[in-house]
């Protein structure tokens, strides 16, 4: 593929201190290959120091050089959101569209219409919700995303955040910066998690990851999947399987979310669902925050339903300022940074440096990096997500000011 092409990339702001000239660590351990046996992102070549800050606008995935040396022009904005952004007017004559789920640029059916050179949308990190992938397979656009990258980073949020949540660590955090001693404050909601009920919802790789991770905990491990693991990893972390979720929410203390985000399980976790949990239970959702309806959430929370609420993922992404999420009690809320760990930063830079040198020489991406191809769902795509949008209410996201 010889001939030039733009590439828009929408990337996360720098830091409000500055773009960092130096950091805490001096190196990040080298991987050689993820759990399952898949092979680390393979590009021929990178042109940044692994640990280093990439996701934001400097940092640029450390694509820079690459692109620019070939001769594509590349484009790097954090505005996105509001009338007339960057990404709007860039996008006009874009041919590749690189996001990241951490500040999506939403590839709404209005967008992807006004885009007639738009083939290719990349998803630096794993989950492509942002994209509406039925407007996508009727343009016959490829998306993709690079899968397992950022998995275990995300995996190991979701584990701080159970036992952020069923600790209370947060109060008792407070409590120390405001200059407190208050013991019987800082424990009147704190429990050990020692012999509770564990279940995730989805346990590909990183719901697995949780369940691993959980089990010396000493609690009773449960999942729900489409797909059921296997009889040996089910003795072997001595799992309880639940055909559905309904089954799940009612056994469990503690929920973890981690399917991807398609028209079947939007707004999954609404007030009917959560109504059939345990009182005094807990979600954690590090997987999308449109699973969760939002004033079910709330009024949970109110009513004490649920005990706490945890996650990094919102709807839309930024939150507006007045989001309900920032101000419900009892929650241990973050931006979404699970799956941007500067380690995990390496890892997706370097992914979709391998997607673009694939595309560029038209030799096949990998199979599991692919989520919509040929004008259907493929790859991992066909595995994980169904047919069909959830891009809508995205919209809201223009409310968000700094």
């Amino acid at each position: 593929m010889n001939q030039k092409q733009k590439i828009l990339c929408v990337l996360y702001d720098d830091p409000v201190s500055g773009y960092p000239t130096q950091y805490a660590r001096e190196s990040i351990p080298e991987l050689k290959q993820y759990p399952d046996g898949q092979s680390m992102p393979s590009p021929a070549k990178i042109d940044f120091n692994p640990g280093d800050l990439l996701g934001s606008i400097s940092g640029g995935l450390g694509l820079k050089k690459f692109l620019e040396d070939q001769g594509h022009e590349f484009v790097v904005t954090s505005d996105k959101d509001v009338q007339n952004s960057v990404f709007d007017q860039e996008i006009v004559d874009a041919d590749i569209v690189i996001s990241q789920p951490f500040w999506p640029a939403y590839l709404t059916a209005e967008r992807i219409a006004k885009a007639p050179n738009l083939k290719l949308a990349i998803t630096a990190g794993i989950g492509s919700d942002h994209v509406d992938l039925q407007a996508a397979i009727e343009k016959n656009m490829t998306v993709c995303e690079v899968t397992y990258c950022n998995s275990i980073s995300v995996a190991e949020h979701a584990v701080m955040q159970i036992l952020a949540l069923v600790r209370d660590y947060i109060p008792q955090y407070k409590w120390v910066i405001d200059g407190g001693w208050n013991i019987a404050d800082s424990v009147s909601r704190s429990y050990d998690i020692e012999g509770m009920d564990v279940g995730v919802v989805a346990a590909g790789r990183i719901g697995l990851a949780v369940l691993k991770r959980m089990k010396p905990f000493d609690v009773n491990l449960h999942y729900t999947d489409r797909h059921r693991l296997s009889e040996d990893v089910e003795k072997d972390l001595n799992l309880t399987f639940h055909a559905d979720v309904e089954s799940l929410v009612k056994s469990c203390d503690v929920v973890s979310i981690h399917c991807p985000l398609h028209p079947e399980t939007e707004h999954l976790f609404n007030e009917n669902l959560i109504s059939k949990m345990k009182k005094g239970s807990y979600i954690v959702n590090t997987a999308r925050g449109k699973i969760c309806e939002r004033d079910a959430i709330v009024k949970a929370l109110e009513t004490g339903q649920l005990a706490g609420y945890a996650g990094d993922v919102w709807f839309p992404q930024p939150p507006p300022n007045d989001h309900s999420w920032r101000m419900m009690p009892n929650h241990a809320m973050t931006p979404h940074t699970s799956g941007t760990s500067l380690s995990a930063q390496a890892r997706y830079a370097a992914g979709v440096r391998e997607i673009l040198e694939c595309w560029f020489a038209e030799k096949p991406i990998r199979d599991e990096y692919l989520i919509v191809q040929g004008g259907g769902l493929a790859g991992t795509g066909a595995h994980s997500y169904s047919e069909g949008n959830t891009t809508g209410g995205s919209d809201e996201a223009s409310k968000f000011k700094v």
